[in-house]
């Protein structure tokens, strides 16, 4: 467990708390790309407890900027999007992709060019990557290095969504990280490609842990015996703070789950569906969409609440399904982390050997923190991680044979025999 101000140190996100300054360091996922036309309308975005506007201009460059328009705090997000800036509904300032303001028509025109040079408009870097906007939220004169990781350029077919949680982003990423949770709560509702991953999970049978530490976090493999006296493991890296690379056997398809703080008790979970290899193949894509809402931005939006305690189907239960919620499986993820409250008191845990990684991700967290208070970048930002090189693996090899030995991007033809196989 954590005491309780251990646990607001590593929870609370908004401008002038420990975590929020560090988070700010990072390059933030904002929004998709696709929400940003030349000349549309601005995307509202709220980060980190502060709100902002993005958008396109009309030469195609992209702006952020602090939602509230420096003249009367008149939200930008209302602002008319032409020629080249954002112009406020209220008084006509405008405004460019560079945080300038380049009009002020409600000043003398004789002085209005002078005036306008002095209004203080803060605006951020901002980059585009995988069909996201990312955006620079830090206090340093530069941002660090982009990340360079693999599905910033994957193929065109990928899928790209998102829930917006009721929960803290900490509850969203611990979600993540807690492997023990698949034999229980996604029992009945994981969708498997194999029978022998599925009766794995069904059967509880436990995996053993194993961690490599990185600078950007750690690799995680979960290792199963099989009969046949192989080793089937699921390989993942955690990238902190906000993601976690789903493995899936060489040639298939796998998923990246980024969650950020949207603030201190929401969240946004971005589920990154792709395959290095090619276009996500329909029966994985049928898979993500299976049971979900139609808005990409919000998918999960249909879940239900603690009113109606998440539409839990009880006489399901009794039939056989193990949570009761009926919807995709990784609505049980989010309905499970609202459950705990905006944010949970983790002063009140009881952690058992099963939470291991949790307790793994929080020590780096603190040691993160305690780094950057000394004005170190976290999470190995400073180094020379290569990011491109960082991708998560289902495999099943020989028995003698170590996992860490294994190489993720050319691993040997052995390790994709069908699982099915050694049963």
């Amino acid at each position: 467990m954590l005491s309780r101000e251990d646990n607001e140190r590593i929870t609370r996100v908004g401008p002038g708390t420990p975590m929020g300054e560090m988070l700010r360091e990072l390059w933030t996922p904002a929004c998709r790309s696709e929400a940003l036309e030349v000349d549309g309308a601005p995307e509202r975005v709220r980060l980190l407890g502060e709100n902002f506007v993005a958008f396109r201009a009309t030469d195609g460059r992209l702006g952020f900027l602090n939602e509230g328009c420096p003249h009367r705090c008149a939200s930008l997000a209302l602002a008319r999007n032409e020629e080249n800036g954002l112009r406020c509904i209220f008084h006509g300032w405008k405004f460019n992709v560079d945080g300038v303001c380049v009009d002020a028509p409600t000043e003398p025109a004789d002085k209005r060019e002078a005036f306008a040079a002095k209004v203080p408009v803060k605006s951020y870097p901002v980059r585009e990557a995988g069909g996201m906007v990312w955006v620079y939220l830090g206090r340093r004169e530069a941002p660090p290095p982009f990340y360079d990781f693999e599905f910033h350029t994957p193929p065109a077919e990928s899928l790209l969504r998102c829930a917006v949680v009721h929960g803290n982003w900490l509850q969203g990423v611990e979600g993540q990280l807690d492997s023990a949770h698949l034999n229980f709560l996604h029992s009945t509702s994981a969708p498997s490609r194999g029978t022998a991953v599925r009766s794995m999970i069904q059967d509880g049978s436990e995996p053993r842990f194993e961690f490599i530490d990185t600078e950007y976090g750690f690799r995680e493999a979960a290792l199963r015996d099989l009969p046949d006296g192989s080793v089937y493991a699921r390989i993942r890296e955690v990238v902190a703070p906000y993601y976690s690379f789903i493995p899936g056997a060489d040639g298939q398809p796998r998923f990246v789950v980024v969650i950020v703080p949207i603030d201190d008790e929401w969240s946004a979970h971005w589920y990154y569906y792709l395959n290095p290899f090619g276009p996500v193949p329909d029966w994985y894509r049928n898979t993500a969409l299976d049971r979900s809402g139609p808005d990409d931005n919000d998918f999960a939006a249909d879940r239900g609440s603690v009113s109606t305690i998440w539409n839990q189907d009880r006489d399901a239960m009794k039939k056989g399904h193990w949570s009761g919620l009926m919807q995709n499986f990784v609505y049980e993820d989010f309905i499970v982390e609202e459950s705990m409250g905006p944010i949970a008191d983790r002063s009140q845990e009881y952690l058992g050997s099963s939470d291991s990684v949790i307790t793994r991700f929080r020590k780096f967290l603190f040691e993160a923190l305690k780094n950057h208070a000394r004005g170190e970048l976290p999470f190995g930002l400073g180094s020379d991680v290569d990011y491109s090189a960082i991708r998560a693996l289902a495999i099943r090899y020989p028995g003698n044979e170590d996992w860490r030995d294994i190489d993720l991007f050319d691993p040997p033809d052995y390790a994709f025999q069908d699982i099915d196989a050694a049963e």
